[in-house]
Order: C-alpha cells, then structure tokens, then sequence
C-alpha cells in the first residue's frame, strides 16, 4: 500500500506514561460532551414529542361556530349527532344564536378573524324543503341537497390540522346527523314518501351533502413542508452564510485593519443583501410548485418581504450567539434555537399543551402566522402581534450584532498585538541563542587564533575585515531568524482565543 505512507509510521506504544495521560483525558472528555450531547439531544427529542403527546385529545379545543337559521328537525338531527360525538377528540361545537350572525356573510366573517376555526350552519327553511320534497313532484326535482349544510373553513389555516380536525370531523357530524334525523322522522318521512318519484327515493337515500366553502384551498403537496423544511432550511441558510462572512474577515484580517463602524455597516448591507436574494429564491421555489394555489403577484411581494425580514432577523440572531455564547456552547445553541423555532408552529396551541403557548414569542411562529394572513388575503389577522415580535428581533439583533463588531475588533488588536509580541520575544530569543552558539565557538578557537596571528597593524586590519564580514553574516541570520519564525503556522505564534462564531474557509477568495 502506497498511498498514506505517513500514516504507518511507529508510533508510541499506548502504554507509554506519557501516551497514557493523554489517554485518559480523551476518555473522560469524550465521555462528559457525550452526555451533554445526549441530554441536550434527548431534551429536544421530549420537547418536539411533548408538543405533538396526544394531539387527538386536544381537539376539543378547536371552537366550531353553529348556527341554525331553519330552527327545526335537521337542526334537532345535528344536536343529537354532535352529543353522540362530543369529547376530547372532537371538535366544539359552540351555538350561537342567528340574530347574533343575520346572514352567512357574517359567519365567514367571523371566521375570517379567527374568532372561530370554523363554523358549520343550516339554511332557513332546510326542514320544510326537505318534508315537501319527498312528496315528489316538482318539490323534489328543485331541491338542492347541498344547500342545507354548509361548512365554513379557512385551509390555508395549518392546512394538516384543519383537514382532519375541522372538514373530516364536520363531515363525521353530517353523516351522523342524516342517521339522527332518520331515526326521530323516520316513521313520519315513510308515510310522506312517494315511492313511485325517482327523485323523491334519491333524497330518501341521500337528504343532504355537507356544502363547503373554503376562504383559501391549500392542497398543493408541498403544503406540508411550509411549516418544518422551509423554516429550517432558512435557518440553515443564514448559518452557512453566517460562516462564510467570519471566515472573511478572518482570512483578510479585517477586525484588526478596518475601523469598527464601517465592518457593522458593511456587514449588515451584505447580509442584507444575502437574505433579501435568498428569500426570494425561497419564495419563487413556493410559487414554482404552488400546483393551482389560487395566490396572486402581490401575494408573492408580500410573502418575499416577510421571508426576508425572518432571514434577516435570524441572520442577526445566529451573529449574536456566536459573538456572545461560550464558544463550545454555540453549536448547541444554534440547534435548540432551531428546534424550539420549527416546534412552535407545528400545530395550533389549541393542540399543543398549555405550556408550549410561550413559543408566541418565537420569530417562527410570528412569521408563519403573518404568512398565513398574506395567503389567505388578510383572514388572520395576527399581524398586530407577529409583527411587533419579529422587528423586536430584528432591532435587538442589529444592535447586538454592532456591538459584537466592537468586540471582535477589540480582542482581533489585542490577539495582533500579543502576536507580535510574542514574535518579537522568539526573535529575541533566538539570536541570543545564535550568538551564544557563537561566543562559544569563539571561545574555542581563540588560543588557536592568538597563536597564528601576531601583534601588528595587518591584525587590525584583518580584524576589521573579519568584524566586516561577521557583521555581514549576522545580518544574514537575523533575516534568516525573522524569516522562520514569521512563517511559523499561527497555531504555533498564539495561543488566544477570540470568540468569531462559526468559520468556513472560503471556496471562492478570487
């Protein structure tokens, strides 16, 4: 085997005293950061978990408006379906007079503004249509079975949740009222029933479908990953980045070279500038694949703009932690800030325990709601609070960020300084040596040099000569000492320790 020849040099034995401490340590600091690990890992793993821990027994939480504008038997029907399947795992099904909602405009209204998750109501006069039409004749044949339910739904709303807790729930209670309504007017539509209509039997065997009208249909496959890959492939985004600006200015030693002001102005134009094309990008690639999704341009400048603030603001944030976490610590910080970020808009508080609510003050959370009021054309209005939350971020981060500049610039001169100072001191070092090494020659070959050489003007003269040619020589190492030890790896030339966040060397310095 050719190839890594290094690698199979002798080295020491295991045994060896001085292998043996250093064996050791490496046990016991592998052991202590893997069960840091573990338990920082196991803590997000209960975290994530305990947010999604029986979300089906939450679903009670989800508040349905119900209003009867018929007053009759199928509203009678939908009352003993819903006390069939009332409990945690089903929808609340909260009753409201139809004085309080005059006309089906202000139902979807009220969903609209999010006082409800949905609503379900019954046209007026649905029971008397419904007992005229099977009789038959030209009652049944103008009947419309789909005007006598109807749902009221927003699906751009966490359209995961709402589809199976609202519209699959919605249609359970349908269908169960259809059997409710038969077996207390079963006897009474039998007798009415004219058996010889075709039209009269369809309705018997069918009396109503659930009608829905949808503020936003969101079924586009890609729907489901606006609340998890999306958000933390942004996350991502900005920490790679993130890198690769500190491995610039590490590289070019700019905290040291270039006043503090203009790195924060420069640094925050080109992180701006970064976030504002990759939102972009981020919200093209949502439109490219949006499959139908009934969205419009001026959606688009809005999805783009609230995208970039949230890149932004994390970009920010990422920056802050780096410059103000214990360096050993930040990895661990940038996962849970990730993970606590993508937990909070996984699923509705509604069915998330009580104290996962905290993650409103979460930009994830803040930025997904907004999202949602921008796709659904303003029909959830939570803007008054997601909005305040991410420019608090967005300050907090600028000044945090300024203020990091400072910082690094403070500690990159004092690491310079310390640098040269410690060059100076080998420098030093060494030509002491050198010249130590050349006193001791001296020393040796002086009775040698008395003895051929004798006491006269040709002495002095070769003496200057030599003390010319020394001179010239000493020159020559001390260039020979700088050089060397200016070309010493930096691992070797300092020993300090500057908290610069993450450092990706640059795949492209040209």
């Amino acid at each position: 085997m050719g190839f890594y020849s290094k690698a199979r040099l002798p080295r020491p034995s295991i045994h060896d005293p001085a292998v043996r401490s250093r064996r050791l340590a490496v046990i016991k600091a592998a052991t202590i950061n893997l069960l840091v690990l573990q338990f920082l890992f196991l803590g997000l793993f209960c975290y994530i978990f305990g947010s999604l821990f029986q979300q089906t027994t939450h679903i009670h939480n989800i508040n349905i408006l119900f209003v009867d504008y018929d007053g009759s038997a199928i509203g009678t029907a939908v009352r003993d379906a819903y006390e069939e399947l009332k409990g945690p795992g089903f929808p609340t099904l909260d009753e409201r007079p139809a004085l309080a909602y005059p006309n089906p405009d202000s139902i979807d209204s009220a969903v609209c503004n999010i006082k409800f998750w949905g609503a379900l109501y019954i046209t007026a006069n649905s029971s008397n249509d419904l007992t005229a039409a099977f009789a038959g004749g030209s009652a049944a044949s103008s009947y419309n079975g789909s005007d006598v339910l109807t749902i009221v739904w927003n699906e751009a709303r966490y359209p995961t949740t709402v589809d199976s807790a609202i519209y699959d729930e919605l249609t359970t209670l349908s269908q169960a009222a259809r059997v409710a309504y038969m077996k207390t007017n079963g006897k009474q539509t039998i007798q009415s029933l004219n058996s010889s209509d075709d039209a009269a039997l369809a309705i018997y065997a069918n009396p109503w479908t659930l009608s829905s009208v949808n503020l936003q249909p969101t079924s586009q496959g890609s729907r489901l990953i606006y609340n998890t890959l999306v958000i933390i492939l942004i996350m991502i985004q900005e920490f790679f980045y993130l890198g690769y600006v500190n491995g610039l200015y590490l590289q070019f030693n700019l905290y040291a070279s270039v006043t503090p002001h203009r790195i924060a102005i420069v640094r925050q134009i080109i992180s701006g500038v970064y976030t504002f094309i990759g939102s972009l990008c981020t919200t093209g690639a949502i439109w490219a694949f949006r499959n139908g999704w009934n969205v419009n341009g001026g959606q688009f400048m809005l999805t783009w703009m609230a995208l970039w603030l949230f890149a932004h603001l994390n970009f920010l944030v990422l920056d802050a932690f780096t410059i103000w976490v214990s360096p050993p610590f930040v990895p661990m910080a940038l996962i849970s800030w990730m993970m606590l970020n993508v937990t909070s808009i996984l699923l509705p508080f509604e069915l998330s325990p009580a104290f996962y609510k905290w993650g409103y003050a979460l930009p994830a959370h803040s930025v997904f709601n907004v999202l949602i009021d921008i796709w659904s054309g303003g029909c959830n209005p939570q803007l008054n609070y997601g909005l305040p939350v991410l420019f608090a971020y967005e300050i907090v981060g600028l000044v945090l960020s300024s203020i990091g500049v400072y910082r690094r610039a403070h500690y990159a001169v004092i690491k310079q300084e310390k640098d040269e100072k410690d060059l100076q001191e080998r420098i030093t070092a060494a030509i002491a040596e050198r010249e130590d090494q050349r006193l001791a020659r001296v020393e040796t070959t002086r009775e040698d040099q008395e003895s051929r050489v004798s006491e006269s003007d040709r002495e002095e003269g070769g003496r200057g000569r030599r003390g010319t040619v020394a001179t010239i020589k000493d020159e020559e190492e001390m260039m020979d000492i700088i050089r060397r030890e200016m070309s010493r790896p930096k691992a070797e030339t300092s020993t300090s320790r500057t908290n610069n966040g993450p450092c990706f060397d640059l795949p492209f310095s040209e």
